[in-house]
């Protein structure tokens, strides 16, 4: 697990939505991910550093897979999420094409009522076979599972 502050930093970070916590790593999914949230590359998705504070203005969105191991990951996380913040949102990356086991599903909505909601990325077997997440966007798929994912996430 990667660890992440879960404080506020003052900067005024101009044009940023999302500050994006990958809760367990970076790989292609957690990079296209970034992309969708932010699809002309104007800065309104970034992915934050370990230990970096979610900037001021910013809308907190965790990254996870759905695995046992993510859900755990974002368990970790939410018991040391600062009152202060507000309640992020949980963005599930499916790691294979089928349902996550019932110990994932029952872990996620658990820790439901502290998000401010969740939202899913599809399996996308293209991910496989891309070099980076601008590659990624240029498939369909992945164009339209980021719609939806900004559908979601935007309440739109």
């Amino acid at each position: 697990m990667i660890a992440h502050s879960v404080t506020s930093t003052p900067q005024a970070a101009v044009g940023l939505r999302y500050a994006l916590i990958p809760v367990h790593g970076y790989g292609i999914a957690v990079a296209t991910a970034a992309r969708m949230l932010d699809p002309d590359g104007s800065g309104a998705a970034r992915l934050l550093h370990p230990n970096e504070g979610v900037p001021y203005g910013s809308r907190p969105v965790l990254l996870a897979e759905t695995t046992v191991y993510g859900a755990t990951c974002v368990e970790h996380m939410m018991r040391n999420w600062s009152t202060a913040l507000p309640r992020p949102w949980l963005v599930l990356i499916s790691d294979a094409p089928a349902p996550a086991v019932p110990a994932a599903r029952y872990r996620f909505r658990a820790l439901g009522s502290r998000l401010a909601g969740t939202a899913t990325v599809p399996y996308l077997p293209v991910l496989r076979t891309v070099e980076g997440a601008d590659e990624a966007l240029e498939h369909k798929d992945v164009k339209a599972a980021a719609q939806k994912l900004r559908r979601q996430i935007e309440g739109k």
